[in-house]
């Protein structure tokens, strides 16, 4: 990664001083009716959550999907936080969503991925939030690429303006072929931000980054171990009957007891170059994961040539002409010969199953 410049400004905490590290957001990703939104919101007030989130305008790619309620739902949030004390947090994608936002007394309002990517969105908020002279906290999302200029352009945006009481969020970053999480988290750009924008506040989103519910303690643990200074998790009462997000949302009573198992195993300490170190080892681990879909795509590409040629799926001379050149070529470069065995020998595997399936056409062409 290069060398970004080093911004000299001065950001607040977006949060209260009444609320403690680590700082937690949670709620559905939308307010879908008010019955959702109170029931949610009493379930979380209840665990100790202080801080309600919930998704009024959703931007979707095509038209058709549900987009959020809207106006209306800024008085169930309102409302959150009369009957809860809770301060309340949605997502603005237009100069007149911050505009309403403020209106209606939001506390908090995030910068989603898509607009973050837009500095045209992003000025057109900073210039309706300049108008304003009480400012509500912002916290600005990274964009869906790992662009970290744009990143650091939105926050930028919003502190020329007037805003000093921003947070960043790393949700992760779109990309295909990802074979386990939904957005690929790219830990370094995070770690880089913090660097470039010393002393702001910094969230991970682990429900966009995983994608589902089963991963969202696995990345919410890492955030918590590289010293995020807090988490923004979705959290709806009935998740398998959500609007939007569904398989990555969590009941209140599954958040909150997350939330306990990670104060259990959270010591609250940082070794900074420690943490850079493993964090480098995700990334090649990531590249790993990524070579060896790769590598199973190949195989099966070769076993359907196999099948129009009439040829089996082992050759056992090539098997063990490959296996002994990939061992000696490991040796050479300090890696066990029983170690590359293992690997390979899985591999290999993996392959002809793979291969199998096609010849006896188990599996779609």
């Amino acid at each position: 990664m290069r060398n970004f410049v080093i911004m000299n400004i001065s950001l607040k905490s977006p949060f209260n001083d009444n609320v403690e590290k680590p700082y937690i957001l949670a709620g559905p990703c939308s307010a879908e009716s008010r019955s959702q939104v109170m029931d949610t919101a009493r379930q979380l007030a209840d665990g100790g959550i202080k801080i309600f989130r919930a998704g009024v305008w959703k931007p979707r790619t095509r038209p058709g999907g549900f987009e959020g309620v809207g106006l209306p739902a800024l008085d169930w949030l309102a409302e959150v936080k009369a009957t809860t004390g809770m301060a309340v947090a949605t997502e603005v994608a237009t100069a007149a969503h911050s505009d309403a936002c403020i209106r209606a007394g939001i506390d908090i309002l995030w910068i989603g991925a898509r607009t973050s990517a837009n500095p045209f969105a992003v000025q057109e908020i900073a210039d309706e939030l300049s108008r304003h002279s009480d400012k509500p906290a912002l916290l600005v999302k990274n964009p869906v690429s790992p662009d970290l200029n744009l990143w650091i352009g939105a926050i930028q945006r919003l502190y020329e303006a007037g805003a000093e009481r921003i947070g960043a969020v790393h949700r992760g970053f779109s990309s295909y072929g990802e074979p386990l999480y939904r957005n690929r988290p790219h830990w370094s750009i995070p770690f880089e931000l913090r660097r470039c924008v010393p002393g702001i506040t910094m969230l991970c989103d682990p429900s966009h980054i995983a994608g589902r519910r089963d991963l969202v303690e696995e990345v919410a643990r890492k955030a918590m171990a590289m010293d995020f200074d807090g988490l923004i998790i979705e959290s709806h009462c009935h998740p398998a009957e959500a609007l939007s997000d569904s398989a990555q949302q969590l009941t209140p009573a599954e958040l909150l007891d997350m939330l306990t198992r990670l104060g259990r195993h959270t010591t609250g300490t940082s070794d900074a170059e420690l943490d850079g170190m493993r964090e480098r080892i995700d990334r090649l681990d990531e590249s790993l994961l990524s070579i060896l879909a790769s590598r199973m795509e190949l195989s099966e590409e070769i076993g359907r040539y196999k099948k129009i040629h009439g040829m089996s799926a082992v050759q056992p001379h090539r098997y063990n002409a490959l296996m002994d050149t990939r061992v000696s070529e490991g040796e050479r470069i300090g890696l066990s010969p029983d170690f590359l065995r293992q690997i390979l020998s899985a591999i290999h595997e993996e392959s002809v199953k793979r291969q199998l399936a096609i010849l006896s056409g188990k599996t779609q062409e």
